[in-house]
């Protein structure tokens, strides 16, 4: 008797000190968040721009292991989560602690004055069962986003620990992509190759869980986003890694106050639609310390059609600083759709080491819509693979697979075609890349126009300039396009 009273009060001993141990983390984690100073990327701007605001999260703190997680790798965890969050949320909210191990799960849905917080050593891993991410909205295209939120407020994800995807149970891959090793890999894990042999879907995979619709084509269209916030305001995410996701990584929609620190994205550079970064119809956003390295657009801005009742459209009041792009189809990239228009943004001192393209500002009819106030300035890139500066109002969006045809152009897509103008790039350095500035607009349409070019210094490889003046208006001064010699 006398021993176990002992071990009953090691026991509650042993949770007392979890507890304390827990809040005195959160604690200390929360002043490092408050404590960020987000106003110094506000200094010295060349064009006013709405500063961020911070976001706050109440002082209640769980530990995801206290509602039934297991962090072997093994057990599924869906459950833990949402009872996590549930009762966190009815006490107003606050931080969920996602400790040392692998957590597998299905999807994630925050709730608002939610913060995940994960453990430097902590993976959160999305399971294969494509099943688990079925919509309950039975009119939904794609399934559910592994991490999402609707309508939310002060919501965060923050920590050291890794957030993965599991991406390629969902995507197509390309054979032009791949190596032979490589293309080896996807098909032993089973999949549909395509009759040329030119794409593989992950399709019947050998993994045991079943396929959620009735054809390969059909299914790969249902991925979706590894994080996406749709009419969210007040949001941060800060030093998570985010990789590996079945489509877009990081995608704040139609929401407001977006504070984007230290974050990490990376994926294959290969992957098909994997965006590391992308801001659709966002206001009041700061994007700064972050690295980049995936598959398609990089820092990319976009924004689609107008969503009745919704308040936010188009993207404005937006500063990019202090970035890294290694890999990506674009370093910083506007489009392709841009119907709402970007205005009031600054994007200045990045680097870029290996993008396809540096600056590349793409749309096409049907998608195009009205730039503002652009500043970009102290860029400098390495070893870019095509242009270091792209215009290029003839874009098309080609899903894979896709037949390759052009499409038909009618008379409300026209009313919709891309308007690059007012924007502002100086002080850019490259060394290395196939063209310096290529720019091309629409004949009979004013699409590039007032795009000044200053104070840069570009090394090409092939050639200097391949701008259509007839189309595109470019305004260069100390602009110097040196030949490499290698």
């Amino acid at each position: 008797m006398f021993f176990r009273i002992f071990a009953i009060k090691d026991e509650k001993t042993d949770y007392i000190m979890k507890q304390i141990a827990l809040l005195l983390l959160c604690a200390a984690l929360a002043v490092g968040i408050k404590a960020a100073d987000y106003k110094q990327y506000y200094a010295d701007l060349p064009t006013p721009v709405k500063a961020v605001e911070p976001v706050t999260i109440p002082n209640n703190v769980v530990s995801l292991a206290d509602y039934g997680g297991v962090p072997d790798g093994v057990a599924l965890n869906t459950e833990a989560f949402g009872k996590a969050i549930a009762e966190l949320s009815k006490q107003g909210g606050g931080r969920l602690v996602v400790p040392q191990g692998v957590w597998l799960t299905g999807p994630i849905e925050l709730k608002s004055n939610i913060e995940i917080r994960l453990d430097r050593n902590a993976i959160i891993y999305f399971s294969p069962d494509k099943r688990l991410y079925l919509s309950a909205d039975s009119k939904a295209k794609r399934v559910s986003p592994c991490i999402s939120a609707t309508k939310c407020r002060n919501i965060a994800i923050t920590g050291e620990g890794v957030i993965d995807g599991n991406g390629q149970q969902w995507r197509p891959v390309k054979r032009s992509k791949m190596s032979d090793v490589e293309w080896k890999q996807y098909v032993d894990m089973g999949g549909q190759v395509t009759e040329k042999g030119d794409l593989w879907y992950p399709w019947q995979l050998k993994n045991g869980y079943p396929d959620i619709a009735g054809d390969a084509k059909t299914q790969e269209g249902m991925r979706n986003d590894l994080v996406r916030f749709d009419q969210c305001e007040n949001i941060l995410l800060q030093g998570v890694t985010f990789q590996n996701s079945p489509r877009f990584h990081v995608h704040p929609c139609y929401s407001r106050n977006i504070i984007i620190d230290g974050i990490t994205v990376r994926c294959p550079w290969n992957v098909q639609n994997g965006d590391g970064i992308d801001l659709s119809d966002c206001h009041q956003a700061l994007i700064v310390r972050s690295t980049v390295d995936v598959g398609d657009d990089g820092l990319c801005m976009k924004s689609g059609s107008q969503k009745k009742g919704w308040d936010v459209w188009g993207c404005q009041d937006i500063v990019i600083q202090d970035n890294t792009v290694f890999h990506a189809h674009g370093g910083f990239v506007l489009g392709s759709e841009t119907v709402g228009g970007i205005r009031d943004m600054v994007v200045r001192r990045n680097r870029f080491l290996g993008t396809d393209v540096g600056l590349r500002f793409k749309s096409g009819v049907g998608r195009g819509g009205r730039t503002e106030r652009m500043f970009i300035s102290d860029i400098v890139m390495a070893d870019i693979k095509d242009e270091a500066i792209s215009f290029q109002c003839d874009y098309v969006n080609r899903a894979a697979g896709n037949d390759g045809k052009d499409p038909v152009i009618t008379d409300e897509m026209r009313r919709l075609s891309p308007q690059f103008q007012d924007i502002h790039i100086k002080n850019v350095v490259c060394r290395g890349c196939q063209t310096g500035i290529q720019a091309g607009g629409i004949k009979g349409l004013d699409c590039v126009k007032d795009i000044d070019i200053s104070d840069c210094s570009i090394v090409y490889d092939k050639t200097a300039q391949s701008v259509d003046k007839t189309t595109a208006k470019l305004r260069l001064q100390r602009v110097v396009l040196t030949p490499s010699t290698r």
